[in-house]
């Protein structure tokens, strides 16, 4: 007769390969919706490539840690992530880890967390003037700050062969500068603390700054318009020097991704047999969790379980008033109203989330007409590279 804990033992491993087939369908679905098969009831699952392979790949890695112990095995990391050897692949791996784990890390003071810094060219930037000057050669008085998605980082602007950043210093004369921050911890956060750091900048700026723009991809729109909403709080100046605000592809009211998720918790717990595996899904970071909706302040989440059944509880955070706003949405349909454009958006966030578009007038982020564009034929990582995505940018700032 089998003893209950070799029972229990048994069931722990299986869930853990359970999750870790469940990434796996993910990620297949995902490798569905950016290619077409090469036949009709033709399928032929491979793995995701570049990042989006990379973090799918980090997911099953922590998930098979579960039963082992994370610190032991993230101890095993550290060598290998030595910060005396930074190279792309070190910085993106880094990053998915983060992206998944970020708040256990920074939490447990590991030091593969990622601190908050602005950086250009994967270098920090020293706060003071003559630093700044020095570092910058020839800094101008138009300041682009550039904010990466979850599970991203400040060098993976740079995307075939083109950087949305080194693109408008090119034909329109702004300095970029790039925000590289920790993406599992909670948008508002990180809201705050860019906020901060932002009313640094500018006070330290060599020149009189005489134009500011935001640019945030994904979850970076997120934590930009928290930023915007804490700084207003707080009674920092920059945001009355911020002059326009785009949005790439931003979940202003959540991916459904996320939200499958979290579904997935519910149904795990509604059985006293299958309860205790509730808690394999609950190692996705904080910053995961708020894309269930788009939550943007400490108080949509604050005495709150954030794996717990809930509603959209979020408090309406409107657009910056002083700021013309922009939004950029993809979808891999091939033109609006078809199958994929109306289920898939650009394959991790849907257009009308994008666009701010909510069925509560409440929570409506009104973008006018003028100041939304849809690329069609794109997924979520084509906005950071795709020349019509750049056009419309460019377009747009120069106006």
């Amino acid at each position: 007769m089998k003893h209950p804990l070799s029972d229990l033992q048994g069931a722990s491993r299986l869930a853990i390969d359970a999750t870790i087939g469940l990434t796996e369908l993910v990620e297949a679905l995902h490798q569905n919706i950016v290619r077409l098969p090469s036949a009709p009831g033709l399928s032929h699952p491979r793995r995701a490539r570049g990042i989006t392979g990379l973090v799918y790949r980090t997911v099953r890695g922590v998930t098979g840690l579960v039963g082992g112990g994370i610190d032991a095995v993230l101890a095993r990391l550290l060598p290998m992530l030595d910060e005396a050897s930074p190279s792309p692949g070190r910085e993106a791996v880094l990053a998915a880890l983060n992206g998944v784990l970020g708040d256990y890390l920074a939490a447990t003071q590991n030091p593969l967390a990622v601190s908050m810094r602005l950086r250009r060219n994967g270098r920090p930037l020293d706060l003071a003037r003559q630093s700044l000057a020095a570092t910058i050669g020839q800094p101008t008085a138009k300041l682009a700050v550039l904010v990466h998605g979850l599970c991203l980082n400040d060098l993976q602007w740079q995307r075939q062969g083109h950087d949305h950043g080194a693109a408008l210093a090119r034909d329109l004369g702004y300095t970029p500068v790039y925000l590289h921050y920790n993406s599992g911890l909670h948008v508002s956060s990180n809201g705050r603390a860019f906020a901060s750091l932002i009313e640094v900048l500018l006070e330290q700026w060599p020149v009189a700054v005489e134009e500011l723009v935001m640019i945030g991809h994904s979850m970076g729109g997120l934590v930009s318009r928290s930023a915007c909403h804490y700084g207003a709080e707080s009674g920092h100046k920059w945001p009355t020097q911020l002059r326009k605000l785009v949005f790439l592809g931003t979940p202003h009211h959540g991916a459904p991704l996320e939200r499958g998720g979290h579904w997935v918790d519910v149904i795990l717990g509604t059985s006293p047999y299958t309860a205790p595996f509730a808690r394999l899904g609950k190692i996705r970071s904080a910053g995961v969790t708020d894309l269930r909706y788009g939550s943007l302040l400490d108080e949509d989440w604050e005495g709150r379980d954030r794996f717990a059944g809930s509603q959209d509880l979020r408090r309406p955070v409107p657009l910056p008033d002083r700021a013309e706003c922009y939004a950029i949405a993809a979808t891999t349909g091939k033109r609006a109203g078809d199958l994929s454009d109306r289920l898939l958006g650009d394959g991790l966030v849907p257009v009308s989330s994008a666009l701010g578009r909510h069925a509560d007038p409440r929570l409506t982020l009104s973008f006018p007409e003028s100041r939304q564009w849809i690329g069609y034929g794109m997924n979520h990582l084509d906005l950071l590279s795709h020349p019509e995505v750049y056009a419309a940018v460019r377009r747009w700032l120069a106006s």
